[in-house]
């Protein structure tokens, strides 16, 4: 995809150069690291891109060889990378972790991001105006968290305006970002966007709004909402929504009606962000597979990912929803944020069990391969 062909989903936001431990324990007794890659939207946008959608990434990194690791590693899964820019005075962000031992359930993660390039992101070093055209625009709270102007700017990409594609924000709340910024303007990002994702821990730990119903009730606006409830799956409630157009299509100048009342034409994602909704919500629940976890880092942006694949294709909540989780199984049996997603003939199969034989399946590493055998319980 060129800099030039309107993207099915932009996604913008910081990405991190990763150390991954070379064994289990603590930072201080691990003696090596593999490098690696890491950022919520980035990770949605090769995970789009590994699909078989057109993807962008939108960030800054700083001018050293970490930016150069960082804007090559994510254009390899295909993604657009053209609107990355360098910043020669700010460095790349970087961050250690360790790995999870799930009989202690120890997490360590050193984060070296403070005064990063992508942390400079303001409304006049990524102008509206200046995105690539694209769908879906994909944000995350982690943005809002990195600096005032990064956060002036999520307001200003979020704002109701002519032509704005389809916004869709993952909470991502992280609780050492937030130290002077109250989290509470996350619940105003997300009361502005159309596709929310967030966990109920996190909506309780950063809102107190607890349960699925209670965060829905928090976020009226967005025509889609799903919550995350860990093992106990998805609940999405969506309200009646126009389809999503087609990439590229613009507003046409304002018109008239016969009676001489003004008529505003269809613009790009009419009714996404703007138009009040009509109707009750439809309330699906979607459960969560089993999947032996070998490690849990990246897969809320799997998740993100496979379910924005199924609405560029237009599937039904219960199916985006799969999606979402045979994605999301697909980074859980690897051990880095990234991985090759199943083939998407291998996933709709898989998404169209019924329910009995979907709850039996039981998915771990290797599974992704068309001819692995998928186990039941």
């Amino acid at each position: 995809m060129s800099g030039t062909t309107p993207a099915d989903v932009v996604c913008l936001g910081e990405s991190m150069v990763t150390f991954l431990p070379s064994r289990p324990g603590r930072l201080a007794d691990v003696p090596s690291f593999a490098r690696g890659i890491g950022g919520a939207e980035s990770n949605v946008a090769c995970a789009l891109a590994a699909a078989g959608h057109r993807a962008a990434w939108v960030s800054r990194v700083g001018a050293d060889g970490f930016g150069d690791h960082l804007v090559e590693a994510v254009a390899a899964y295909g993604v657009d990378t053209s609107f990355v820019r360098r910043d020669p005075s700010r460095p790349t962000g970087i961050y250690f972790r360790t790995a999870t031992d799930r009989a202690t359930d120890v997490h360590e993660v050193a984060y070296y991001r403070a005064g990063s390039a992508a942390s400079a992101m303001s409304p006049s070093t990524v102008p509206c105006d200046g995105l690539p055209a694209g769908r879906i625009l994909h944000l995350s709270g982690i943005t809002a968290a990195l600096s005032a102007d990064c956060l002036a700017l999520l307001h200003e990409l979020t704002a109701p305006r002519a032509g704005r594609p389809l916004i869709s924000f993952d909470v991502n709340f992280r609780p050492g970002l937030w130290r002077q910024e109250s989290p509470a303007v996350l619940l105003d990002l997300a009361r502005r966007a159309d596709v929310v994702f967030v966990g109920e821990d996190e909506a309780e730990e950063a809102w107190g709004v607890v349960g699925a119903a209670a965060i829905r009730e928090a976020l009226p606006e967005p025509g889609v909402v799903v919550v995350k409830r860990g093992a106990d799956g998805v609940t999405v409630f969506s309200h009646p929504t126009p389809p999503l157009p087609e990439p590229g299509l613009r507003p046409g100048p304002r018109a008239s009606n016969a009676g001489g009342a003004d008529v505003q034409p269809v613009r790009e994602g009419a009714g996404w962000g703007e138009a009040p909704r009509s109707g009750p919500d439809t309330v699906t629940h979607v459960p969560a597979l089993h999947v032996d976890v070998v490690a849990p880092v990246g897969a809320g942006d799997a998740f993100a990912a496979g379910f924005l694949s199924g609405t560029l294709r237009g599937l039904s909540a219960r199916e985006r929803g799969r999606h979402g989780h045979l994605m999301a199984a697909a980074v859980l049996t690897v051990p880095g944020d990234l991985t090759e997603p199943p083939a998407r003939e291998h996933a709709d199969r898989l998404a169209a069990l019924d329910d009995d034989a979907w709850g039996r399946l039981r998915l771990g590493p290797g599974w992704t391969g068309d001819d692995t055998e998928v186990r039941t319980t």
